[in-house]
């Protein structure tokens, strides 16, 4: 078994220490969950352990051998270079093979009648039969076509930001290495390429560690935890549930510890107030030990946890109304004849593939930009508070509290309090050494925690959020939801994450082909779970609203009708047929070669194959439990 170990890792980042005396071990099999609030530095010990970043002291140990592949936030990319070059750049003996032979059959293709590259990708093909290059091939164009890419010729700067992050997770998941290292790999994935990594990764035989916001994934995925805070790294055993249980176990008892210390520390405090001597042994100890209490006491009081608590400003009757609204870029429609009256406690979740025109609309809803068609109309008491997918250029040159106060010097709470700029930073996690940091030192976390704190302290009675989960800390998301399901006025959210929108909202805008977006009353998953189950059914007689659709559910039936007793006497026999045709499919896979037209048809097979075997499944079970109860 192949073990990773790290002991004493230490890392300073200027003034301020990031983490110190880290003591872990990473072995085969174990997924593990990296959790913590932004800032205390979760990207940079991934960087350390990686090899990109250096800590100020530590001792690993680890085998001669050992692979780590990495997918950083912040990634570098030879734009020049086609995908598949770019995936193959490895130094590896069978990448290189590989990269060896396309690029010798492509100057074959250019030169058919040279004799001397004929036979050497001949020599090649005998290398690829023995050594498993097709079996590499095929792998690549499967992990592309699960993550959505399916023309692995196409140039990398052809690609826009979230193909490209796609291609660098590809990239690290073709390598299999001995560490796989995840820092928010479902940044830019929709909800189907997020459920595909997620089986993935569930069933990777050798080591994870991953840092992401996506709580689904997190629990599905992890088999121990490591939350970073206090300069320390915490470890349970467990997924993201279990980890949630120890720690409100481990609350509870710090809460009855931090009591007892504040017992002995207010006993301690009046004892010295007396004005005692120090002179004595006895009483030189009774300071000392004063100071220690005072120490610990003062420490556990420290806020670890974020509050949100901002006002916000009155919303009349009238909110927002779009009449017939339409928007298209050239050919591409985002949306079409679009109507809906916002109303007041609105909770709406916007949904669909990316680049279908989302952001785009939440800019013509705000007026950033005007529709092509149609009209909106907004209320007089309308106040927008628009937090943007993309970082805005915050003033690097600035410091934090200097940034803030150009917005508010004061802040009022939903309680009628005022609280000060210094004193609403504190509450977001920005100590009061922290103020007069520059904001160009901060991390992209804090930058976005700084940003959304912005957001809220000029009161908005309307909230507009595009892909709010990502870059900000679990944390802050938990305090983020309170605050939503909690707020006064309406709110429209564009996330890829499930358990962000299961938690904050009851109605979908879904994006659909032709710029037709549909309304759902319906939480996230019931949605995907209903889309999943048409997806199956070849000629569904009607679309049934996902949450009526889970209620009939409920409802078991008597008998087989007819046409179901002919279902049950054949579906056996049908399911093994499809089984049959799965394997065959599978079998070619493991033999195309380079044949990369083909192989994208053959995986298209093997999804709607694999797809039909589950819905067939469901069916037996849904049959098998009404004959079971005739």
């Amino acid at each position: 078994m192949k073990i990773y170990k790290a002991t004493n890792v230490k890392k300073t980042a200027g003034d301020k220490t990031l983490f110190e005396g880290l003591d872990f071990s990473i072995s085969e099999g174990e997924r593990i969950g990296l959790i913590g609030i932004n800032g205390t530095g979760k990207s940079t010990l991934l960087n350390i352990i990686a090899g990109i970043d250096t800590a100020d002291s530590s001792l690993t140990q680890k085998p001669n051998d050992y692979q780590i592949a990495y997918l950083a936030q912040d990634f570098n990319m030879d734009y020049d270079e086609t995908i598949h070059h770019y995936l193959f750049r490895n130094d590896t003996p069978l990448f290189k093979l590989v990269r060896d032979y396309d690029d010798t059959l492509e100057k074959l293709k250019l030169d058919t009648d040279n004799t001397t590259l004929q036979k050497q990708t001949f020599a090649l093909q005998d290398q690829m039969d023995g050594l498993g290059g097709w079996e590499l091939h095929s792998k690549v164009e499967m992990i592309l076509h699960k993550l959505g890419i399916d023309n692995s010729k196409s140039r990398i700067n052809q690609l826009s930001g979230g193909q490209k992050k796609r291609v660098a997770l590809a990239k690290v998941l073709v390598e299999s290495p001995d560490l796989l290292i995840l820092d928010e790999p479902t940044n830019h994935l929709d909800f189907e390429c997020t459920e595909w990594l997620q089986s993935y990764l569930q069933s990777y035989p050798k080591a994870i560690l991953f840092v992401t916001h996506d709580r689904y994934f997190l629990d599905a995925c992890t088999t121990k935890i490591w939350e970073l805070s206090s300069q320390k790294l915490h470890e349970y055993k467990g997924n993201y549930q279990q980890y949630m249980e120890s720690k409100a176990i481990q609350d509870e008892l710090n809460e009855k510890a931090t009591q007892k210390l504040g017992r002995l520390f207010r006993a301690e405090l009046a004892w010295m107030r007396k004005g005692a001597k120090a002179r004595t042994t006895k009483q030189k100890a009774r300071i000392g030990r004063f100071d220690d209490i005072q120490k610990n006491y003062q420490s556990k009081e420290i806020a670890t946890t974020l509050e949100m608590e901002t006002n916000s400003s009155r919303l009349g009757k009238k909110v927002i109304e779009a009449k017939a609204i339409g928007k298209c870029f050239g050919d591409k429609i985002c949306f079409d004849q679009f109507s809906v009256i916002l109303q007041k406690g609105d909770r709406i979740g916007i949904i669909g593939d990316n680049g279908a025109g989302k952001t785009t609309l939440l800019k013509v809803l705000t007026g950033e930009m005007a529709p092509d068609q149609g009209a909106i109309d907004l209320g007089t008491t309308v106040k927008i508070g628009y937090f943007s997918q993309e970082l805005v250029d915050l003033p690097e040159d600035k410091r934090i509290l200097q940034y803030l106060q150009e917005f508010a010097e004061t802040i009022s709470l939903a309680d009628g309090s005022i609280v000060s700029a210094a004193q609403m930073l504190e509450r977001f996690l920005f100590p009061a050494h922290t103020h007069g940091t520059l904001i160009g030192k901060l991390s992209g976390g804090e930058r976005r925690r700084l940003y959304l704190l912005k957001v809220l302290i000029e009161c908005p009675n309307v909230l507009l959020l595009d892909e709010p989960t990502n870059d900000l800390d679990i944390n802050t998301l938990i305090v983020l939801e309170d605050y939503l399901n909690h707020f006064n006025g309406v709110v429209l959210t564009i996330s890829h994450d499930r358990y962000f929108l299961d938690k904050t909202v009851d109605k979908l805008w879904v994006f659909e082909s032709g710029g037709q977006i549909d309304i759902h009353f319906s939480d996230a998953s019931s949605f995907f779970l209903w889309q999943k189950e048409q997806a199956q059914v070849k000629k569904p007689a009607t679309i049934i609203n996902p949450v009526k659709q889970k209620n009939t559910r409920l409802e078991k039936k008597k008998k087989l009708s007819y046409a179901e007793g002919k279902e049950w006497e054949t579906i056996d026999e049908t399911i093994a047929n499809t089984e049959n045709e799965l394997a065959a499919v599978k079998k070619q896979l493991g033999k195309i070669g380079s044949d990369y037209t083909r192989a994208s048809e053959l995986l298209a097979q093997e999804t709607s194959l694999t797809e039909r075997i589950e819905y067939l499944i469901e069916r037996w079970s849904y049959l098998s439990d009404i004959v079971e109860s005739d």
